[in-house]
Protein backbone atom coordinates (compact mmCIF):
# COMPACT_ATOMS: atom_id res chain seq x y z
CA UNK A 1 0.00 0.00 0.00
CA UNK A 2 2.48 2.31 0.65
CA UNK A 3 4.71 1.60 -2.38
CA UNK A 4 1.55 2.47 -4.10
CA UNK A 5 1.39 5.40 -2.59
CA UNK A 6 4.57 6.68 -2.81
CA UNK A 7 4.40 5.53 -6.79
CA UNK A 8 1.43 7.77 -6.96
CA UNK A 9 3.41 10.80 -5.66
CA UNK A 10 6.09 10.19 -8.13
CA UNK A 11 3.79 10.24 -10.89
CA UNK A 12 2.15 13.44 -9.34
CA UNK A 13 5.50 14.81 -9.26
CA UNK A 14 6.13 14.04 -12.74
CA UNK A 15 3.09 15.60 -14.28
CA UNK A 16 3.58 18.60 -12.07
CA UNK A 17 7.02 18.83 -13.66
CA UNK A 18 5.71 18.36 -16.74
CA UNK A 19 3.15 20.77 -16.93
CA UNK A 20 5.57 23.62 -14.97
CA UNK A 21 7.64 23.16 -18.18
CA UNK A 22 5.04 24.01 -20.21
CA UNK A 23 4.44 26.96 -18.51
CA UNK A 24 7.41 29.36 -20.32
CA UNK A 25 5.65 31.71 -21.76
CA UNK A 26 6.38 33.79 -24.78
CA UNK A 27 7.52 36.91 -23.35
CA UNK A 28 9.87 34.56 -21.03
CA UNK A 29 11.04 32.60 -23.96
CA UNK A 30 11.99 36.15 -25.70
CA UNK A 31 13.52 37.58 -22.84
CA UNK A 32 16.13 34.53 -22.14
CA UNK A 33 16.84 34.53 -25.79
CA UNK A 34 17.96 38.37 -25.82
CA UNK A 35 19.56 37.73 -23.02
CA UNK A 36 21.74 34.91 -24.93
CA UNK A 37 22.33 36.66 -27.81
CA UNK A 38 23.49 39.51 -26.12
CA UNK A 39 26.58 37.30 -24.55
CA UNK A 40 26.99 34.58 -27.44
CA UNK A 41 25.58 36.26 -30.49
CA UNK A 42 22.47 35.20 -32.79
CA UNK A 43 24.32 31.97 -33.54
CA UNK A 44 26.15 31.01 -30.27
CA UNK A 45 25.88 28.25 -28.27
CA UNK A 46 22.81 27.65 -26.86
CA UNK A 47 20.93 29.71 -29.21
CA UNK A 48 19.75 26.94 -31.41
CA UNK A 49 18.45 24.75 -28.77
CA UNK A 50 16.55 27.80 -26.72
CA UNK A 51 15.14 28.41 -29.95
CA UNK A 52 13.79 24.67 -30.35
CA UNK A 53 12.00 24.75 -27.04
CA UNK A 54 10.30 27.71 -27.71
CA UNK A 55 9.19 26.87 -31.28
CA UNK A 56 8.04 23.41 -29.86
CA UNK A 57 5.61 25.26 -27.13
CA UNK A 58 4.95 27.77 -29.37
CA UNK A 59 5.42 27.16 -33.23
CA UNK A 60 4.28 30.19 -34.94
CA UNK A 61 5.48 32.88 -32.29
CA UNK A 62 7.03 35.65 -34.62
CA UNK A 63 10.21 35.97 -32.37
CA UNK A 64 10.68 32.75 -32.16
CA UNK A 65 10.62 32.48 -36.18
CA UNK A 66 12.59 35.87 -36.48
CA UNK A 67 14.96 34.22 -34.43
CA UNK A 68 15.37 30.67 -36.02
CA UNK A 69 16.14 33.36 -39.25
CA UNK A 70 18.63 35.41 -37.58
CA UNK A 71 20.52 31.96 -35.94
CA UNK A 72 20.98 30.54 -40.01
CA UNK A 73 21.79 33.60 -41.30
CA UNK A 74 24.23 34.73 -38.70
CA UNK A 75 25.83 30.98 -38.59
CA UNK A 76 26.18 31.13 -42.66
CA UNK A 77 28.25 34.06 -42.68
CA UNK A 78 32.52 34.60 -41.84
CA UNK A 79 34.30 37.34 -42.06
CA UNK A 80 37.55 37.88 -43.62
CA UNK A 81 40.09 40.74 -44.67
CA UNK A 82 40.52 40.70 -48.66
CA UNK A 83 42.74 42.99 -50.03
CA UNK A 84 41.29 44.96 -53.22
CA UNK A 85 43.24 47.40 -55.66
CA UNK A 86 40.02 49.83 -55.53
CA UNK A 87 40.52 52.61 -52.58
CA UNK A 88 36.49 52.00 -51.77
CA UNK A 89 34.17 48.77 -51.70
CA UNK A 90 30.48 48.53 -51.22
CA UNK A 91 30.76 52.16 -50.24
CA UNK A 92 33.46 51.61 -47.55
CA UNK A 93 36.56 52.93 -46.69
CA UNK A 94 39.04 50.42 -46.18
CA UNK A 95 40.26 48.94 -42.90
CA UNK A 96 43.69 48.71 -43.67
CA UNK A 97 46.00 50.46 -46.53
CA UNK A 98 49.26 49.21 -47.40
CA UNK A 99 52.24 49.53 -50.29
CA UNK A 100 55.08 47.08 -51.07
CA UNK A 101 58.34 47.78 -51.50
CA UNK A 102 57.49 48.76 -55.00
CA UNK A 103 55.13 51.57 -53.77
CA UNK A 104 51.99 49.47 -54.97
CA UNK A 105 49.10 49.75 -52.63
CA UNK A 106 46.56 47.44 -51.30
CA UNK A 107 43.93 48.17 -49.33
CA UNK A 108 42.55 45.69 -47.57
CA UNK A 109 37.80 45.57 -46.78
CA UNK A 110 36.79 43.41 -44.22
CA UNK A 111 34.07 41.06 -46.49
CA UNK A 112 31.39 38.68 -45.65
CA UNK A 113 31.14 35.75 -47.19
CA UNK A 114 28.38 32.69 -47.22
CA UNK A 115 27.62 29.63 -46.85
CA UNK A 116 25.06 28.74 -49.66
CA UNK A 117 23.11 26.01 -48.11
CA UNK A 118 22.85 28.16 -44.34
CA UNK A 119 21.90 31.60 -46.48
CA UNK A 120 19.06 29.70 -48.44
CA UNK A 121 17.78 27.84 -45.06
CA UNK A 122 17.66 31.49 -43.60
CA UNK A 123 15.19 32.99 -46.74
CA UNK A 124 13.43 30.09 -46.49
CA UNK A 125 13.15 30.76 -42.37
CA UNK A 126 11.98 34.39 -42.94
CA UNK A 127 9.63 33.42 -45.89
CA UNK A 128 7.23 31.27 -43.67
CA UNK A 129 7.32 33.95 -40.94
CA UNK A 130 6.23 36.67 -43.67
CA UNK A 131 3.59 33.94 -45.28
CA UNK A 132 2.25 33.94 -41.54
CA UNK A 133 2.75 37.51 -40.98
CA UNK A 134 2.65 39.10 -43.89
CA UNK A 135 1.99 42.71 -43.11
CA UNK A 136 4.66 42.98 -40.55
CA UNK A 137 7.11 45.49 -42.75
CA UNK A 138 10.26 44.59 -40.27
CA UNK A 139 10.46 40.94 -41.73
CA UNK A 140 10.07 42.12 -45.38
CA UNK A 141 12.84 44.40 -44.20
CA UNK A 142 15.12 41.24 -42.72
CA UNK A 143 15.15 39.65 -46.07
CA UNK A 144 16.40 42.21 -47.92
CA UNK A 145 18.77 42.98 -46.07
CA UNK A 146 19.72 39.27 -45.82
CA UNK A 147 20.11 39.32 -50.06
CA UNK A 148 21.82 42.62 -49.56
CA UNK A 149 24.71 41.25 -47.50
CA UNK A 150 24.78 38.26 -49.19
CA UNK A 151 24.91 39.98 -53.13
CA UNK A 152 26.93 42.69 -52.31
CA UNK A 153 28.15 45.11 -55.26
CA UNK A 154 25.33 43.13 -57.70
CA UNK A 155 21.87 43.58 -55.03
CA UNK A 156 19.96 42.19 -58.22
CA UNK A 157 17.53 39.78 -56.11
CA UNK A 158 17.22 42.18 -52.69
CA UNK A 159 16.15 44.88 -55.73
CA UNK A 160 13.83 42.59 -56.93
CA UNK A 161 12.57 41.83 -53.27
CA UNK A 162 12.54 45.88 -52.49
CA UNK A 163 10.44 45.95 -55.67
CA UNK A 164 7.78 43.23 -54.09
CA UNK A 165 7.60 45.27 -51.02
CA UNK A 166 6.78 48.82 -52.86
CA UNK A 167 3.74 46.98 -55.19
CA UNK A 168 2.13 45.64 -51.93
CA UNK A 169 2.47 48.87 -50.17
CA UNK A 170 0.83 50.70 -53.79
CA UNK A 171 -1.72 47.38 -54.18
CA UNK A 172 -2.93 46.19 -51.22
CA UNK A 173 -2.59 49.51 -49.13
CA UNK A 174 -2.02 47.34 -46.22
CA UNK A 175 -2.20 48.52 -42.59
CA UNK A 176 1.86 47.83 -41.73
CA UNK A 177 2.73 46.86 -38.69
CA UNK A 178 5.65 47.05 -36.46
CA UNK A 179 7.20 45.59 -32.88
CA UNK A 180 8.21 49.67 -32.20
CA UNK A 181 7.08 52.17 -34.64
CA UNK A 182 4.14 53.56 -36.37
CA UNK A 183 4.18 52.91 -40.14
CA UNK A 184 3.40 56.10 -41.82
CA UNK A 185 4.43 57.12 -45.87
CA UNK A 186 7.53 59.22 -44.49
CA UNK A 187 8.47 55.85 -42.00
CA UNK A 188 8.07 53.54 -45.82
CA UNK A 189 9.42 55.89 -48.24
CA UNK A 190 12.47 56.46 -45.88
CA UNK A 191 13.16 52.94 -45.72
CA UNK A 192 12.82 52.28 -49.25
CA UNK A 193 15.48 55.15 -49.70
CA UNK A 194 18.30 54.03 -47.03
CA UNK A 195 18.63 50.98 -49.70
CA UNK A 196 18.55 53.12 -52.55
CA UNK A 197 21.57 55.25 -50.99
CA UNK A 198 23.20 51.82 -50.33
CA UNK A 199 22.98 50.86 -53.68
CA UNK A 200 23.76 54.05 -55.27
CA UNK A 201 27.06 54.16 -53.12
CA UNK A 202 28.75 50.67 -54.44
CA UNK A 203 29.11 53.14 -57.42
CA UNK A 204 28.84 50.03 -59.90
CA UNK A 205 26.52 48.94 -62.82
CA UNK A 206 24.24 46.82 -60.46
CA UNK A 207 24.44 49.42 -57.82
CA UNK A 208 23.07 51.97 -60.37
CA UNK A 209 20.73 49.69 -61.98
CA UNK A 210 18.67 49.07 -58.46
CA UNK A 211 19.11 52.38 -57.49
CA UNK A 212 17.31 53.49 -60.97
CA UNK A 213 15.08 50.74 -61.01
CA UNK A 214 13.42 51.26 -57.61
CA UNK A 215 13.37 54.95 -57.82
CA UNK A 216 11.40 54.50 -61.29
CA UNK A 217 9.47 52.09 -59.54
CA UNK A 218 8.70 54.43 -56.69
CA UNK A 219 7.49 57.40 -59.17
CA UNK A 220 5.19 55.00 -61.41
CA UNK A 221 2.58 54.86 -57.93
CA UNK A 222 3.71 58.10 -56.63
CA UNK A 223 5.25 60.81 -59.60
CA UNK A 224 4.97 63.73 -57.23
CA UNK A 225 7.05 62.03 -54.65
CA UNK A 226 10.42 64.55 -54.40
CA UNK A 227 12.30 62.64 -52.71
CA UNK A 228 12.44 59.83 -55.52
CA UNK A 229 12.28 62.78 -57.60
CA UNK A 230 15.66 63.90 -56.47
CA UNK A 231 17.70 60.63 -57.03
CA UNK A 232 16.47 60.58 -60.61
CA UNK A 233 18.25 63.74 -60.66
CA UNK A 234 21.09 61.85 -59.04
CA UNK A 235 21.28 59.16 -61.24
CA UNK A 236 21.49 61.07 -64.58
CA UNK A 237 24.40 63.24 -62.62
CA UNK A 238 26.42 60.90 -61.51
CA UNK A 239 25.79 57.66 -62.94
CA UNK A 240 24.38 58.70 -66.43
CA UNK A 241 26.87 62.11 -66.59
CA UNK A 242 23.82 63.56 -68.21
CA UNK A 243 23.49 67.41 -66.66
CA UNK A 244 20.73 68.43 -69.15
CA UNK A 245 18.30 65.09 -67.89
CA UNK A 246 19.44 66.06 -64.60
CA UNK A 247 18.64 69.61 -64.05
CA UNK A 248 15.24 68.42 -65.74
CA UNK A 249 14.43 66.34 -62.57
CA UNK A 250 15.45 68.70 -60.18
CA UNK A 251 13.42 71.55 -61.75
CA UNK A 252 10.34 68.78 -61.47
CA UNK A 253 11.28 68.79 -57.77
CA UNK A 254 11.17 72.67 -57.48
CA UNK A 255 7.96 73.18 -59.15
CA UNK A 256 6.34 70.56 -56.22
CA UNK A 257 8.73 72.34 -53.55
CA UNK A 258 10.73 75.09 -54.21
CA UNK A 259 12.97 74.94 -50.64
CA UNK A 260 14.28 71.77 -51.32
CA UNK A 261 17.96 72.39 -50.80
CA UNK A 262 18.83 68.91 -52.11
CA UNK A 263 17.53 69.93 -55.78
CA UNK A 264 18.92 74.01 -55.65
CA UNK A 265 22.65 72.75 -54.83
CA UNK A 266 22.61 69.99 -57.27
CA UNK A 267 21.78 72.96 -60.12
CA UNK A 268 23.95 75.02 -58.30
CA UNK A 269 26.74 72.06 -58.95
CA UNK A 270 25.94 71.84 -62.57
CA UNK A 271 25.32 75.37 -64.10
CA UNK A 272 28.71 76.21 -62.19
CA UNK A 273 30.22 72.95 -64.17
CA UNK A 274 28.93 74.53 -66.92
CA UNK A 275 30.25 77.87 -66.42
CA UNK A 276 26.10 78.52 -66.73
CA UNK A 277 26.30 81.95 -64.59
CA UNK A 278 22.69 83.04 -65.20
CA UNK A 279 21.91 79.31 -64.16
CA UNK A 280 23.82 79.76 -60.93
CA UNK A 281 22.61 82.94 -60.10
CA UNK A 282 18.98 82.14 -60.07
CA UNK A 283 19.21 78.88 -58.01
CA UNK A 284 21.60 81.05 -55.57
CA UNK A 285 19.26 83.30 -55.14
CA UNK A 286 16.76 80.50 -53.94
CA UNK A 287 19.54 78.94 -52.11
CA UNK A 288 20.22 82.51 -49.63
CA UNK A 289 16.23 82.66 -49.25
CA UNK A 290 15.95 78.67 -48.72
CA UNK A 291 19.36 78.10 -47.74
CA UNK A 292 19.00 75.32 -44.44
CA UNK A 293 22.07 77.68 -42.01
CA UNK A 294 22.50 81.14 -41.89
CA UNK A 295 25.97 79.91 -43.21
CA UNK A 296 24.51 78.22 -46.13
CA UNK A 297 22.53 81.51 -47.12
CA UNK A 298 25.77 83.56 -46.24
CA UNK A 299 28.37 81.71 -48.58
CA UNK A 300 25.77 81.61 -51.37
CA UNK A 301 25.17 85.74 -50.78
CA UNK A 302 28.83 85.66 -50.90
CA UNK A 303 28.96 83.78 -54.22
CA UNK A 304 26.30 85.91 -55.73
CA UNK A 305 27.77 89.17 -55.37
CA UNK A 306 31.21 87.87 -56.67
CA UNK A 307 29.42 86.68 -60.04
CA UNK A 308 27.58 89.94 -60.08
CA UNK A 309 30.41 92.01 -59.83
CA UNK A 310 32.12 90.12 -63.16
Amino acid sequence: MMLKSILSCLLLGCFMFSGAAQTTSKEEYKDKYDRLVAKVGASGIGVETLIKHWLREYPNDVDALIGKFLYSYSKSQTSQVVGKTQKKYLGQEPVLTLADSLGTVTYYFEELFFNDILFKQAISDIDRVIRLYPDRIDLRFYKVAAYTGYEKESPIQAAAELTSIIDYNATQKPQWEHPEYVINDDYFFSAIQEYCIVYFKYATDDGYAAFYNLTKRVLDYYPKNTMFLNNMGSYYLVARKDEKEAVKYYNMVLKLKKDDTTAIRSCILICRNSKDVKGEKKYLEMLVKYGETDIEKQAAQVRMDYLNSL
